[in-house]
């Protein structure tokens, strides 16, 4: 382990009366797995979005390995930045959502290859050759051809995932990768976030897969109610959770 990757400081956000997120402190350090976990509607997908400013934070502050998402600092007061920059910074915080997000007119190999040309403006060769090692990678070698719809939902989300790692990320994100998956593919796309966490990738998870979170997370985030209701080792929370609200969960689920 070492420094700090992902800060998260106080952050607030509302849509509109709906105050979803209330003041979540979390921090990542570098090569660390974090699963949170927590109900629907306890704000967690809302929090990885607000890392990587797809939402906008109406209060606190967001770094990443020390530099500040969205806002410019002043003195006291933030100032957004722009789109380019917003985008430059995205670059560095990799995204896997529970719908794949697949360009569907793109084979699996262009899939991977548009970013790093697009916005690290990585020569078309080397980009191909860096996206056949990450097809081979996460199992899907001979698939560089086809496109979308002809893969499996499992095998979807592998692309998206090695898609993610084509940009060399600082910090992958993932909001429930196998909630939309059917219950025989799951396996196939754990087994590959389990490789990147063994490889040392530091990685931010929301899942409801509970025997994943106590295999891989070296620290598990209980939220509810858009605040962090008690987070520590897996042990610690899954086996001896302290607070109420968590052991109600837990019940329900495990």
């Amino acid at each position: 382990m070492s420094g700090v990757m992902v800060d998260v400081h106080g952050v607030h956000k509302s849509f509109g009366p709906l105050h979803v997120l209330r003041g979540v402190d979390l921090t990542v350090h570098a090569g660390q797995v974090t699963v949170i976990l927590g109900p629907s509607g306890s704000g967690k997908s809302t929090l990885l979005r607000t890392v990587n400013h797809l939402e906008k934070v109406d209060g606190g502050w967001i770094g990443i390995d020390g530099e500040l998402i969205g806002y410019r600092r002043s003195g006291d007061k933030l100032y957004e930045l722009k789109e380019k920059d917003v985008l430059r910074q995205r670059t560095h915080i990799g995204f896997v959502f529970q719908n794949f997000h697949l360009f569907p007119h793109l084979t699996v190999l262009e899939n991977l290859v548009e970013a790093p040309v697009a916005a690290l403006r990585r020569p078309r060769g080397e980009a191909r050759e860096t996206a056949h090692r990450l097809l081979e990678r996460v199992g899907l070698a001979e698939k560089a051809d086809a496109y979308p719809r002809q893969l499996s939902g499992g095998q979807q989300q592998r692309v998206a995932i090695a898609r993610a790692l084509a940009l060399e990320p600082k910090v992958l994100l993932f909001d429930e990768p196998t909630s939309a998956l059917d219950p025989e593919l799951v396996g196939e796309v754990l087994d590959v976030i389990k490789d990147l966490a063994r490889s040392g990738t530091t990685m931010i998870v929301v899942t409801h897969e509970i025997g994943f979170a106590r295999e891989v997370a070296d620290t598990v985030v209980f939220m509810d109610g858009g605040v962090v209701v008690e987070q520590g080792p897996p042990a610690a929370v899954l086996d001896a959770p302290r607070h109420e609200r968590t052991r109600a969960f837990l019940s329900k689920v495990l």
